[in-house]
């Protein structure tokens, strides 16, 4: 008989996750690196606290049992920040209608404390399989993935790879990605009396942007994926003059691409100069990329016929999840880095991800406690013995 999770260890463990604040910005997650270091290691894991940056710290623990390929749990360790509007505090867990609330209950030490339950229970069975058994907790997804690009740099020997985010407990085996330039639109600076001897760049800004959404909705929006939907450009940020009576020389524009399968960066970027260079052409809008913003990186798919999807898809089914997938996640997460490293993955975790990074961020009671079954189930289904 498999060994089943222990619910109330379970809930005890992710209230002092939730308890440790390790908002990003600014990260702290070394506090949470040490938390799983002082759980795994009186397992028998190899554990390794790796400094990519001062003070931001990734988790690398490894069990080995015999021959055989090489599994990894992974999820990050950082928060968003808090924020205002909660109705209970923000780092005290507190249960209510079937629900836990913490900031992190969904996103996302509610998957590394079920993570962590899954080990104890893999290891109280180590009969049932055979291979290497890999925890690695990554910091910074929620800005720019540091921690998961500067882990994936390292090349590690990964087979499969679960990543945990909020999914309801389906199989998730692709997502976006994000890139993020900021475009200066150029203007010419005059006092505001006599605009007429200036070009207000704010103006030709305002043009551009019908530019843009045509772009998203005659192009990006006629591409589709078949699980994560269609890519998309907008504009999220705009910043421009620098005094009240004077003619603004320059204006910013932040956009947001996000980007399916197939496209890269490069092909994002590609795109956006050509607009920018039709803009000019068509309508005198001088305008150029002058930078980026960070994120968390590129899209990525794993085919449905991989075994790790496979795997997670039987994993799901088996726990009851009435729809196990596989779907395509919205956001962007850390399973790009693994799978750029080698890896084949999914991503699955308990919650919403509509309920992650606001007030009152919650993840069913029954959800919790059933991924770490799940969690369990999929290693076991990879690493026959």
């Amino acid at each position: 008989m498999t060994i089943r999770p222990d619910a109330s260890r379970m809930t005890r463990e992710l209230a002092e996750l939730v308890a440790i604040n390790s908002e990003n910005p600014p990260g702290g997650e070394g506090r949470v690196a040490e938390w799983v270091r002082e759980r795994l290691m009186p397992l028998g894991f190899s554990v390794s606290l790796i400094e990519y940056a001062p003070g931001r710290f990734n988790v690398e623990a490894i069990y080995e049992n015999g021959p055989g390929k090489v599994f990894a749990f992974n999820t990050h360790m950082d928060t968003v920040p808090a924020g205002d509007g909660w109705t209970s505090d923000a780092f005290t867990l507190t249960e209510r209608d079937g629900n836990l609330y913490g900031r992190g209950s969904n996103d996302c030490k509610g998957p590394l404390a079920a993570m962590i339950e899954a080990v104890r229970m893999l290891l109280a069975e180590k009969d049932l399989w055979a291979g290497t058994l890999m925890a690695v907790f990554t910091g910074d997804e929620e800005v720019a993935s540091a921690g998961a690009r500067h882990y994936a740099a390292s090349k590690p020997k990964i087979d499969a790879v679960v990543v945990g985010e909020p999914t309801g407990n389906a199989c998730f085996s692709a997502h976006k990605g994000s890139f993020r330039p900021v475009v200066r639109v150029a203007g010419k600076a005059a006092h505001s009396g006599s605009p007429h001897l200036g070009e207000n760049a704010i103006f030709r800004a305002a043009e551009l942007m019908p530019l843009i959404t045509a772009f998203h909705n005659e192009v990006l929006a006629k591409r589709r994926h078949p699980l994560v939907g269609n890519p998309s450009l907008t504009v999220t940020r705009v910043k421009g003059g620098h005094a009240d009576n004077v003619i603004p020389a320059e204006c910013e524009l932040l956009l947001d691409r996000r980007l399916i399968p197939g496209e890269t960066d490069a092909s994002a970027e590609a795109e956006i100069r050509s607009l920018l260079t039709e803009a000019e052409a068509k309508h005198g809008i001088r305008a150029e990329i002058i930078g980026y913003h960070a994120t968390t990186g590129g899209a990525t798919d794993t085919p449905e016929t991989a075994p790790v999807v496979q795997a997670a898809i039987s994993a799901c089914a088996a726990a009851g999840v009435a729809e196990p997938g596989p779907f395509g996640f919205q956001g962007a997460c850390d399973l790009v880095h693994f799978i750029e490293a080698g890896a084949e993955g999914v991503v699955i975790g308990a919650g919403d991800i509509r309920v992650a990074h606001r007030p009152d961020e919650f993840v069913p009671t029954d959800e919790f406690i059933a991924s770490a079954a799940i969690y369990a189930d999929i290693a076991r289904r990879i690493l026959r013995p």
